[in-house]
Parts: structure tokens; C-alpha cells; sequence
């Protein structure tokens, strides 16, 4: 019998069966799919929120927290599997110029790096941008990660841990009695357990549903595309009405992305592809010049103010929630998993969880 069975296993549920299986705890996680390929595997990995001071304090303490411990988790995941998620300090550019008055009223309360920059000092940093931003925001701090590596690194840190991992099986309903949870069916059996956490990302509403309570957390698609450069050509994280670009260290340079309400949908369209290709032109003059590699989708565990769900499910003991990060999945997931650990664990809690209570949603069934 396990501990704690974890309902999902995108970048949320590794990081959370990571965390309490180095208290000791048996657990067992549970996929529909294969590890980490939804929205995990589909955003961008940037390590900061698009413009963090348009978000709730919540969600800037999640991040801050996560950025803070982001190098040395990447570090422990390659010296324990030989696997490198890439930690690189890029830094961010923002070409909005009219964002800089809200970013340095923002930057005290969280000891961010911001400095406003004009337009010689934009071209100076990154000479691939076309000479026509007068100002903006740079901020050097910014890192990120390649998330698809970073989930093969915690695959394989979990089976060293001793983790058990069942893919390509969905949870069908989860198992209560008398206000106690019990485990989970699945579709090849119950598999039973004191704790069940969930943290299924847009899935997650459907699951617990049934259990009488609405928790607002649905997809929203996003699209993105993927160019590849030579290594160099452009050097930082670069930000500009709400899209972006991220170049890795191999040359390719990601571009995004859509946010689209069409459901549990993930197919990609011309019109999306087309649009994003003409952003990124304007963006990077010289992506017209390479390849476009790749065109995909996800969907992101939207929720209404982007402040996730962590905590307890109300009135059924042992069942927990871990999910609703939006558009911030990656940056608040080493933050949310240990805030997570400690409320499963009865410990005290790293940061005040009360923001993050199942409280604070709908209670309409």
C-alpha cells in the first residue's frame, strides 16, 4: 500500500513526488499519458512570469521561492542522473516601454533587477533586434531551463528513488467513504492510499467534479513554434506585447504563444502559425532567414487569477490539490510542490498557504 498517490505527472506532480519521497513517504504516481508531454513538455521554460507585476502577490512568492532554488535543483537532478536541464541565466528584455513605471514600482517588494533601458543600450545587449524599441526593461537575473530535459532528469530521479510510476493509465474516480479518501480507480483497478493529491493540470476539474465541489481550473491552448539558429545569434529572453522569444543554448529559438479557449482541443492551426512566424519576424528580423522546425499545442491549467489551488480538498481528509499554475506552471513548481509537501506532512509551511486554499474557490457544484 503507498502513502500517497499523486494523479498526474506533468512538471506539478514530479516535483511533488520528488519532495515527499525524500521524507521518507511510498509513493505512487499515476499518468494519463506519458510523463510531463502536456503542458509541461509544451511551454516555454522561462523562469519568471511574463511581466510578474501584472500578477497577485501570491503568485510573485511562488516564483520568487522557485527562483531562488531552481540552479541547485537542476544541479542535484544532474549529479544523481547525468542528465542537464540547462539552468542559463539569459536575462529578459522587454521592449514595452510602457510598462516601465508599474516594473519599478513592482521590483522593491521582491528584490528584483530591473533597470530601464533605452534604445542604444537594447541594441547594444541584443544586436538581432531591429533598431526601432526606444525603451524597455532588462532584467538580468531572468533564467531558464529546457523543460522537456528537465522532465527526463526527474524521470529518471524518481526511479532512483524508488517511485512507483504507472503511464498510460487514467483515473477514473477517486475513492472516498465517509469523508475519507481511499485511493483511486483506475482503469485497470483501484490502487489504494491514505493521501491522494491532485495535479492533473486542466484535467484536474473534471476528476474532482464528482466529488460535489467546482474548482476552476480549465484549458486554455497555447501555441508555439521553434526556430533554429546558429548558437549566439540571439542571446537573451526577449518579451514584446505579450509574446516572446527564448533562445537555447543550442541555437534554437522558441517563439510564443497563443492563448485560445477551445477546450480540451490541441490541435495547431495555419492561422496561429502564420501569426506567431509574422511576430517573430518582426520580433527577430533574422529568424525569416532559418528553418521553422517545429509547430505544437498545449493546454495550460487555466485559472481566474492565476493564482494556483494548493491545499486541502474540503471536507474529505487525505485529499489534496495541486494545480490551476496558468501560464506559470514551470517557475512555481519547485515552490509549489514544497509548500504542497509541507501541508501534506502537517509541517510548517515555507510561505503562508492561504492564498493557495480550495477555500477561495467556487463552491457550486
Amino acid at each position: 500500500m503507498a502513502d500517497v498517490i499523486i494523479v498526474g505527472g506533468g512538471l506539478i506532480g514530479l516535483l511533488t513526488a520528488r519532495t515527499l519521497s525524500a521524507s521518507g513517504a511510498k509513493i505512487v504516481l499515476v499518468e494519463r499519458g506519458q510523463l510531463g508531454q502536456e503542458s509541461s513538455w509544451a511551454g516555454g521554460g522561462i523562469l519568471s512570469p511574463l511581466y510578474p507585476w501584472k500578477y497577485p502577490a501570491a503568485v510573485n512568492e511562488l516564483a520568487t521561492w522557485s527562483q531562488a532554488h531552481y540552479r541547485q535543483l537542476v544541479e542535484e537532478l544532474k549529479q544523481a542522473t547525468g542528465i542537464d536541464a540547462e539552468w542559463t541565466q539569459s536575462g529578459l528584455l522587454v521592449l514595452d516601454g510602457d510598462q516601465c513605471e508599474a516594473a519599478l514600482a513592482w521590483a522593491p517588494t521582491y528584490a528584483a533587477n530591473v533597470q530601464v533601458v533605452n534604445a542604444s543600450v537594447i541594441q547594444s545587449l541584443e544586436p538581432a533586434l531591429p533598431a526601432k524599441y526606444p525603451s524597455g526593461l532588462w532584467m538580468s537575473k531572468v533564467a531558464q531551463i529546457r523543460n522537456p530535459v528537465l522532465i527526463q532528469a526527474l524521470r529518471e530521479d524518481l526511479r532512483l528513488r524508488g517511485v512507483r510510476v504507472a503511464e498510460n493509465t487514467e483515473v477514473t474516480h477517486l475513492l472516498s467513504k465517509k469523508g475519507r479518501v481511499q485511493g483511486v480507480q483506475t482503469e485497470y483497478g483501484e490502487v489504494v492510499a491514505d493521501q491522494v493529491i491532485v495535479a492533473c493540470g486542466a484535467w484536474s476539474a473534471t476528476l474532482l467534479k464528482e466529488l460535489g465541489r467546482e474548482v476552476p481550473v480549465m484549458p486554455v491552448r497555447g501555441q508555439m513554434i521553434l526556430f533554429r539558429m546558429k548558437p549566439g545569434q540571439l542571446q537573451h529572453i526577449v518579451l514584446w506585447q505579450g509574446h516572446y522569444v527564448i533562445p537555447r543554448r543550442d541555437g534554437r529559438v522558441l517563439v510564443g504563444s497563443t492563448m485560445e479557449d477551445v477546450g480540451f482541443d490541441k490541435k495547431v492551426t495555419d492561422e496561429a502559425r502564420d501569426g506567431l512566424a509574422r511576430i517573430a519576424y518582426e520580433m527577430v528580423p533574422a529568424l525569416a532567414n532559418v528553418p521553422m522546425e517545429r509547430h505544437w499545442a498545449g493546454l495550460r491549467p487555466g485559472s481566474p487569477t492565476g493564482v494556483p489551488f494548493i491545499g486541502a480538498y474540503p471536507n474529505i481528509d487525505g485529499l489534496f490539490v495541486n494545480a490551476g499554475h496558468f501560464r506559470n506552471g514551470v517557475v512555481m513548481a519547485p515552490a509549489s510542490a514544497q509548500l504542497l509537501a509541507d501541508i501534506v506532512q502537517n509541517r510548517p509551511t515555507m510561505m503562508e498557504a492561504s492564498p493557495f486554499a480550495l477555500d477561495n474557490c467556487s463552491t457550486a457544484a
